[in-house]
């Protein structure tokens, strides 16, 4: 009878587990307890996976022999999917493949992604034998519905690779997908109007700008001279780097289609400072453009001051410091004048943005507006000064350090968001004649219905591309005379200008993603090495002794029980 009951006990213990393993394979779930949500997504990403309607598979190029902190990288972007594919009802399948695998096409991963636009990041990485080059792919490859999209797991190019860099990898993770799979699902893309006919560049300057926006949009050039009004059908308004005088029929224009909710992004050079002007001369003077729009920026808030921001923490240029004319001996030494603004972290737009780099930055002011909000986006470092007009630039300032307790000022701002109800510039102002003009697009506004948002640069040459004799236009962000050295980098200009872009003309849903925050938590060193004993002997000795102890428990009480 004993035996029969023992019998029994085994069989509805082997079942449960079976039963509890079926439950289990059909429905998932986890809690997660961490403090900064790491193993959890937005409900945004949530519909947005409810949403697809046929199946999506992403390739992970993170699998190889990787140093440490990429094999942390592809372990987290395993645990992430892995939380998409459970809130997809299963219509989500990912892996991981080397990019040294052949790819079906007669190329290997690497070469089709190289083809794609996906640039590697060449590695230094220590071995037995010494130190070897690694070439690493951060990329996923997603594909739905016959098309493929590109994602960037890691928006750095450095070898150099510091842990709060791919902890700010992991945290814009789930925005990095969820904009991509939006994009699929909805394919249309939003207008964006190129302003034309106040000296702004069209030429190679501007080719990686338009690769970029064509990416994710539709760019048109749009002149503000022959055009009657800007259509709404324009999401966005690029003002970039104008040179000549706007008019009143131009501002006009503007204006009444920020009434009607037009998006507008001003990259304003207000002094006439170029690099190239400098290269053939010792000096320039830098003198006011004269582009008489600072009373329609005024009048929404915000003013571009006709001055230089000089930051100790800014880009390299080479400089002359020996030799004979015929033959020079350069070096690269900071050029103040080229500042490097690194994030303050109080935005989405700028959330876990690396270094932008501006060139002959005007500072801006910002004016007391009723029901305007001001955020600014690009400030300077802790250690900069501010030049008036007029400014005489010359190379022969960086031939002795600068002094340091010239460069006082922090914080001075660049770049600042404007949102709330604007008012009219012309309020008041328009006649009879003008009203009858407008009347076809829609009549003459003196306020925003609802709430707007602009975004107004004080540096043109932020979003334009430097264009190399040998290898033509550059990356936005990269310096020409730093091409080949030590120094050359590319900085975070084109992550600046598609978040700006993102935030005025996508769905606030999206781009609140980029709020995730993970807190990294660092180990104390000397507290780690005074404790490593205690911590192996508990986490290695200390569960043997129970399993041991737990066994012989197990055994003694079975002989007691048989025993009577």
């Amino acid at each position: 009878m004993r035996n029969n009951r023992h019998i029994a006990w085994w069989i509805g213990l082997v079942l449960s587990v079976v039963v509890i393993n079926i439950i289990a394979a059909f429905a998932h779930f986890r809690v997660d307890l961490t403090e900064d949500k790491r193993y959890s997504v937005t409900p945004t990403t949530k519909e947005l996976l409810r949403g697809l309607e046929k199946p999506l598979t992403v390739d992970v190029f993170l699998k190889g022999d990787f140093p440490a902190e990429f094999r942390r990288l592809s372990t987290s972007t395993n645990e992430f999917l892995s939380v998409l594919r459970d809130n997809s009802g299963s219509k989500l399948q990912y892996h991981f493949i080397s990019p040294e695998t052949e790819a079906g096409t007669g190329k290997s991963w690497g070469d089709s992604l190289q083809a794609m636009g996906a640039a590697p990041i060449n590695l230094n990485v220590q071995v037995k034998s010494g130190e070897e080059n690694k070439i690493v792919y951060p990329y996923a490859l997603l594909h739905y519905n016959g098309e493929s999209a590109l994602v960037n797991l890691f928006q750095s190019s450095k070898r150099n690779i510091s842990p709060a860099e791919l902890n700010n990898a992991e945290a814009m993770m789930e925005y990095q997908f969820v904009k991509t799979i939006d994009k699929m699902i909805h394919p249309e893309k939003p207008f964006i109007a190129y302003a034309t006919g106040n000296g702004e560049p069209v030429d190679a300057r501007t080719y990686d700008l338009q690769q970029v926006v064509n990416n994710g949009y539709k760019l048109f050039t749009f002149d503000l001279k022959s055009q009657a009004s800007i259509p709404d059908t324009m999401k966005a308004l690029m003002v970039v780097k104008p040179q000549e005088s706007f008019t009143d029929a131009e501002k006009l224009k503007i204006d009444q289609y920020i009434m009607r909710g037009g998006k507008v992004l001003w990259f304003i050079d207000a002094l006439h400072a170029e690099q190239d002007s400098l290269s053939f001369k010792s000096e320039l003077i830098a003198y006011d453009r004269n582009l008489n729009i600072q009373d329609l920026l005024f009048n929404y808030g915000v003013r571009i001051n006709p001055d230089l921001l000089m930051d100790l923490q800014c880009d390299f240029m080479p400089f002359a410091v020996g030799g004979n004319a015929s033959n020079p001996q350069y070096e690269f030494l900071h050029w103040n004048y080229y500042p490097l603004f690194e994030s303050h972290n109080n935005h989405i737009i700028n959330k876990n943005l690396g270094l932008v780099a501006g060139r002959f930055v005007n500072t801006i002011d910002t004016i007391e507006t009723a029901g305007i909000r001001k955020t600014f986006l690009l400030q300077s470092s802790a250690n900069s000064r501010i030049m008036a007009t007029p400014v005489l630039i010359s190379p022969n300032e960086n031939r002795n350090a600068p002094e340091d307790a010239q460069y006082k000022m922090k914080d001075v701002p660049a770049a600042v968001l404007l949102e709330g109800r604007f008012t009219s510039f012309y309020r008041g102002r328009v006649g009879k004649v003008q009203r009858d003009s407008l009347a076809a697009y829609g009549g003459f506004r003196d306020a925003n219905a609802t709430e707007n948002k602009m975004i107004v640069v004080a540096d043109g040459d932020i979003v334009l591309n430097d264009v190399s004799p040998k290898q033509g236009p550059l990356p936005m962000g990269m310096n020409l005379y730093t091409m080949g050295s030590q120094y050359e980098y590319q900085f975070a200009n084109r992550d600046f200008l598609l978040n700006s872009l993102e935030y005025l003309t996508s769905k606030s849903t999206i781009i609140a993603t980029r709020n995730k925050e993970i807190v990294l938590r660092l180990l104390d060193s000397k507290k780690v090495e005074a404790e490593k004993t205690k911590w192996q002997l508990i986490t290695i000795v200390l569960p043997i002794l129970l399993v041991i102890i737990f066994g012989w428990l197990y055994q003694l009480v079975r002989k007691r029980r048989f025993a009577s």
